[in-house]
């Protein structure tokens, strides 16, 4: 797996596909260096579409391309892995399914416990959050910082997810965090390549 680490910018779910193409663009530019996926719509032909686009565009960027939680999907593009929750069934079924290159996101929300048992499982890397309140899973559990430096002994990359802009992930990069996944905080503003360019800095 290429160096894992960075801004990793998460797709919103939408059915504008030239805006999202838009957007993902300016992102990958402003220097993401993985991009996910997501989209919960049951359109499969527009999600299938999407996909193909996005990872192409990845590609042109030399970034890591993820799917959420669709391996079919990730094989039928040839995405570089899926991210999955929490069960460790997934995981393993992702693995057998991908082949073992593949890279195997997990999330682990706020526990240890359960980082410790998708890398058992076999996961790439391990995602704890919501580290600030999130918008976009406005019920999810707070994870604390303090799991970043509790989960580096895992070996596999820790990424934080939920409610990161450019005004909070500065402490979440000085927490540990090899890499912050991000959607609303670039997504969600009116200079998206402005707010990758800001929140990919904190790496350099």
């Amino acid at each position: 797996m290429q160096t894992f680490n960075g801004l990793y910018a998460i797709t919103p779910d939408t059915d504008d596909s030239e805006r999202l193409i838009e957007q993902v663009g300016a992102v990958l530019d402003g220097g993401a260096r993985i991009l996910q996926y997501r989209n919960k719509g049951s359109d499969t032909v527009r999600r299938l579409w999407q996909a193909n686009i996005l990872v192409s565009l990845a590609r042109s960027r030399n970034a890591l391309f993820i799917v959420n939680d669709d391996v079919e999907l990730a094989r039928a593009v040839g995405a570089d892995g899926v991210h999955v929750g929490r069960d460790d069934a997934g995981i393993a079924a992702a693995r057998a399914a991908l082949g073992p290159g593949a890279i195997v996101g997990a999330s682990c929300y706020d526990s240890l416990a359960l980082a410790q048992a998708a890398v058992a499982a076999g996961a790439s890397y391990v995602a704890f959050g919501a580290v600030y309140p999130s918008a976009t899973k406005p019920g999810a559990v707070a994870a604390p910082l303090s799991l970043f430096a509790d989960a580096a002994a895992l070996g596999v990359p820790r990424v934080a997810i939920g409610g990161i802009t450019a005004a909070n992930a500065g402490a979440v990069v000085a927490a540990g965090a090899d890499a912050i996944a991000v959607i609303g905080g670039l997504f969600e503003q009116a200079d998206p390549g402005a707010a990758a360019r800001t929140l990919a800095a904190l790496y350099r």
